[in-house]
């Protein structure tokens, strides 16, 4: 297929934490606002005078100064965030936004605010509690938390308009480059395809780690461009497989998968589409701010969920997406030492193979992939087993 006309400026994009638009929107007053998870609503960073970015350590190195502070045994994401802080890689950010989901990112975020790592004038962190369920009470609670750690320090510190209007604002700008990413990834559904699982997750991240405004038309761009846009003549794939699983913020892994000859066509995972990229809709008689924290529980399939239904539902989801997008399987990855995917993983594929008659490849990873040589061989006998199983059928 064609390159597509900003790839390379979205790929560009992604080297750094503090990129070419980030730097721009800095120097120009506008707040940047750091955070690492899906709890943190992002509509709620992008009210007008600042702008979230979900924050990464792309390209990182050994983390050695942060191991020293939270053992080898954490989680490989949140050494390899808290090492880049140590580097001086955020000093960008006028605030950062946690949540207490993770005991492994707890720790890192903690060390964020004793070492005094970042320096910006009017810096705050704040920890939000976030319930294990999604019924109303969990919902009242996790609006009130919305309410004291983000609006109010924003509107305190930095006097951010965070009024009623202002988050109907933000919803409305933030639906719009929701509909326009969901439009481009529904275009995976085609067969031949014409476009990659590692072209879409770098339009995805570049969604998630620069100011929309200065991304958001480059994006519409594309998604004009990939409607006229011919797929090869021969399919390159020889399977399509949906992708779950933790922090997966490195497209060159979506690539390494595609290499081996699997269509990576959905992305149910953190940093993914899936959850991540709904528009948010505001009910009759129900105030902008109910609305966030109401979309937030009810979409997110965190496994720190707990509740009968969002266990038994997570399952059923990926299932969804594998059926929806004509998948021949599903990839579950789990970050090494992360509690919550290891269970997660374990549980997951044992329903989807044994209960749903779904083929699954589950893998542990770390951070930074420093070899592909084992993670390639899985996946080619995945893609392989994929294969035999389709010819079976036509039998």
């Amino acid at each position: 297929m064609k390159d597509l006309k900003h790839l390379f400026f979205f790929e560009n994009l992604l080297q750094e934490a503090y990129n070419e638009t980030v730097m721009q929107a800095v120097k120009k007053g506008r707040r940047a606002l750091g955070y690492t998870c899906y709890y943190i609503p992002e509509v709620l960073l992008n009210l007008e005078g600042c702008f979230s970015v979900r924050l990464r350590a792309p390209r990182s190195a050994s983390p050695d100064m942060a191991t020293y502070y939270v053992t080898n045994r954490n989680c490989p994401f949140s050494r390899a965030f808290l090492e880049r802080a140590i580097e001086g890689g955020y000093n960008f950010i006028s605030a950062f936004i946690g949540s207490e989901t993770c005991a492994a990112m707890d720790r890192a975020q903690e060390h964020l605010s004793l070492l005094n790592l970042i320096q910006t004038p009017g810096f705050f962190i704040k920890h939000l509690d976030v319930p294990l369920k999604d019924d109303i009470r969990s919902i009242e609670h996790y609006e009130n938390q919305l309410k004291i750690k983000i609006l109010k320090p924003l509107s305190d510190v930095f006097g951010i308009k965070t009024d009623e209007a202002a988050i109907r604002e933000s919803i409305d700008r933030h639906n719009e480059l929701c509909r326009i990413i969901s439009e481009i990834g529904q275009l995976r559904k085609k067969n031949p395809p014409v476009i990659s699982g590692y072209e879409f997750s770098i339009i995805q991240l570049v969604s998630l780690v620069c100011p929309h405004d200065a991304v958001i038309d480059k994006i519409k761009e594309t998604a004009e461009e990939l409607k006229s846009r011919k797929p090869d003549e021969k399919n390159p794939y020889r399977v399509r497989v949906v992708v779950a699983g933790s922090e997966i913020d490195d497209p060159y892994f979506i690539k390494l998968i595609e290499d081996c000859g699997a269509l990576v066509v959905a992305d149910r995972y953190c940093y993914g589409s899936f959850p991540g990229r709904e528009t948010i809709d505001i009910g009759e008689n129900e105030s902008a701010l109910r609305a966030v924290a109401r979309h937030y529980l009810k979409t997110s399939q965190c496994p720190r969920f707990m509740n009968h239904e969002k266990v038994d539902h997570r399952p059923v989801y990926i299932k969804s997406l594998f059926e929806d997008f004509k998948a021949d399987g599903v990839i579950i990855e789990a970050m090494k030492f992360c509690e919550f995917w290891g269970y997660e993983k374990a549980l997951c594929s044992h329903i989807l193979m044994n209960e749903m008659n779904v083929p699954c490849c589950t893998i542990e990873k770390e951070y930074t992939i420093g070899s592909y040589g084992q993670l390639r061989t899985r996946f080619q006998a995945f893609v392989e087993s994929l294969e035999l199983k389709k010819l079976n059928a036509a039998v």
